[in-house]
């Protein structure tokens, strides 16, 4: 059975996590919210997935950024600053005596509503802010193993519609598009834009390796991806060609490698898409350039600690 690219193999320590509610610990059967709040009744919300690893929150200045960013842009009131809400995740992986191999969503939504009604008018509350930590690691079919996606009818929509670089609560369409390719039996969903050019995947990042070259989309219809920056970075730093522009599923097809990114992973190789094979991973596994974006990811990684 398909597992999706964040699949993780269950951590019983995650039984008794304490979870962060506006700066207060509960354990997590405790930990609710009202059924006023923003986020539960509209998706009305942004938010991040973040890692600790070796102690530290690497990256953060980026994700804070895109949160802060997010925010501003759905005239929200995160009412912290940037360096306290740091802080305060870093005091709630250590009130669960967390050090590595964990996986935090932060969440932020525009808060309690007097009234079930989408007007920000009506919110009473200051912004709800919600820390989940849990002991988290990619499972081994993740990461060597290979991925299978499937492309969906759902397409990455225009800014003017729902701008797909707001990392929102309201994830309706990756949901519909992953919804979609569990039904084919797929790990995740690979998603068009709206000209019918390779996109994104709907929870993470996705790139092609054709010729030695790594072409990824062009951005303008996926999130503002910090592991796709990261891995765009690392490509130009050792003199390996990126490109971000448009591409066809033909050319995704006939690709040597395809490879997905996100915070969780890192870099997961793909295996198959929509029943073709890419490459020779069926019968050599990952290839050669995906070995190497993961390794040179990894040294990127111990740099932020």
């Amino acid at each position: 059975m398909a597992k999706g690219s964040h699949h993780t193999n269950a951590d019983p320590r995650n039984a008794d996590i304490q979870i962060n509610i506006n700066g207060e610990l509960f354990h997590r059967d405790q930990a609710k919210v009202s059924v006023f709040d923003s986020g539960f009744i509209l998706g009305d919300g942004v938010w991040e997935g973040l890692r600790l690893h070796q102690g530290k929150l690497p990256f953060i200045d980026q994700h804070m950024q895109r949160l802060f960013e997010g925010a501003k842009a759905l005239d929200m009131d995160i009412g912290i600053s940037k360096n306290d809400l740091v802080q305060r995740i870093l005091a709630t992986c250590q009130a669960n005596d967390m050090f590595d191999h964990v996986h935090i969503r932060l969440m932020v939504t525009r808060g309690v509503k007097a009234t079930p009604y989408q007007d920000p008018r009506v919110t009473i509350s200051a912004a709800t802010i919600v820390i989940i930590p849990e002991y988290k690691m990619p499972s081994e079919n993740t990461v060597d193993n290979g991925l299978n996606l499937y492309t969906v009818y759902v397409r990455r929509g225009y800014p003017d519609v729902q701008d797909p670089k707001l990392n929102s609560h309201s994830k309706l369409n990756c949901i519909l598009g992953c919804i979609q390719a569990t039904k084919a039996g797929a790990d995740e969903a690979l998603m068009l834009d709206p000209h019918g050019f390779v996109a994104t995947c709907n929870s993470t990042h996705f790139f092609i390796v054709r010729n030695n070259e790594v072409w990824t989309s062009t951005g303008d219809f996926c999130l503002t991806g910090i592991t796709r920056a990261n891995v765009i970075k690392l490509c130009q730093d050792a003199g390996i060609t990126v490109r971000e522009k448009n591409f066809s599923l033909a050319q995704v097809y006939g690709a040597d490698e395809a490879f997905v990114t996100g915070t969780f992973a890192g870099v997961s190789p793909v295996k198959n898409i929509d029943g073709r094979d890419i490459g020779e991973f069926a019968s050599q596994g990952k290839g050669a350039m995906v070995k190497r974006l993961q390794d040179l990811y990894k040294i990127m990684l111990a740099k932020q600690v």
